[in-house]
């Protein structure tokens, strides 16, 4: 990990359910690099030395004298939420990275922010600035039951409680939030996040598509139970893509996804979970080695010829893609 940081664990506080915040201070007791609203961390993992896991942070930018993160404990996940949970106490002293931001809080007249579990935390960050910039937002918060809701509390109070939509389905998808209803219209200048599983995202992608939302004003992260983005578990390298048909070279920094790299040079590419699941974004490779971190092929070997640009990466200085 380039340019560690080492950060003491100052509080851990339960949120919810199997929800616990970590609040990281500098080790040094200085002050720590600045943030953006939806930026994340990287922590490597007590006791996985190899292993790298993304945390959202969930305070207000402004703030630099601590991160805020906040972890679910999920039993069927790959172990890094078990060993968040288990093995980190106060007073610990974690290995992180500076803050990256791959879920930028661009300018809007007003924001629509739909969140769903523990895909609050970026979302929450945000409403925390827009709340000190006066900007106009209103969050939709999915959960299972209320006990499941992290930050609950916090969000059901002044200043978040006017802009701050709860809805419980008790587990049952029938019963979720009415998705194309929320998005049948869209005021002028509104841009729309959408932080959660899958199938939230692919509610909220469809019907924003359907309801004709420009493609450019709808803004999407995955985020399990083991972090963003929570499939790639190796240390980020820079690259280039080369895209075949223009010969346009485009830099994919640490942190970025070639997906997103994509869509901010003007490049449209079908996707959906964004997470590495669906398939939906395969792309064909015509030079370069891809670093594969997706759980698509997981089933058959994926090779050199073809990746799942929202997730993966290269194992090469270079990718050649059939664009």
């Amino acid at each position: 990990m380039n340019e560690a940081l080492r950060v003491r664990v100052a509080r851990i506080a339960r949120e919810a359910e199997d929800i616990l915040s970590y609040e990281l201070v500098a080790e040094d007791g200085g002050t720590l690099a600045a943030f953006e609203a939806g930026a994340h961390l990287d922590v490597r993992i007590p006791g996985k030395e190899s292993t790298l896991r993304s945390y959202s942070l969930c305070n207000d930018p402004e703030e630099t004298h601590r991160y805020v993160i906040a972890v679910q404990r999920d039993a069927r996940g790959r172990g890094g939420s078990r060993a968040m949970h288990e093995r980190v106490h106060e007073g610990d002293v974690l290995v992180v990275s500076p803050p990256r931001n791959d879920f930028p809080l661009l300018f809007a007249r007003g924001y629509v922010l739909v969140a769903g579990g523990i895909g609050v935390t970026p979302l929450l960050s945000m409403a925390r600035q827009l709340q000190r910039t006066g900007l106009p937002y209103t969050m939709y918060y999915c959960a299972r039951a209320p006990e499941r809701a992290a930050f609950r509390e916090l969000l059901s109070m002044p200043p978040f409680a006017d802009h701050v939509r709860f809805h419980f389905d008790g587990g049952d998808p029938d019963k979720g939030l009415d998705v194309s209803g929320l998005l049948s219209t869209r005021a002028p200048g509104t841009r729309l996040y959408c932080c959660g599983p899958a199938g939230l995202m692919k509610a909220v992608r469809d019907a924003s598509a359907r309801h004709r939302w420009p493609w450019e004003k709808v803004h999407f992260e995955s985020f399990g139970a083991d972090g963003v983005g929570a499939l790639a578990t190796r240390e980020d390298t820079d690259f280039e893509v080369t895209i075949r048909s223009t010969g346009q070279v485009l830099s994919v920094p640490k942190g970025q996804s070639v997906l997103n790299v994509l869509r901010r040079n003007g490049l449209r590419v079908t996707s959906d979970c964004e997470a590495g699941s669906c398939g939906t974004c395969v792309t064909r490779v015509c030079e370069g080695e891809p670093e594969h971190r997706d759980s698509f092929f997981q089933q058959e070997p994926a090779g050199n010829q073809r990746m799942l640009i929202c997730v993966s990466r290269a194992r090469s200085k270079r990718l050649v893609l059939d664009l």
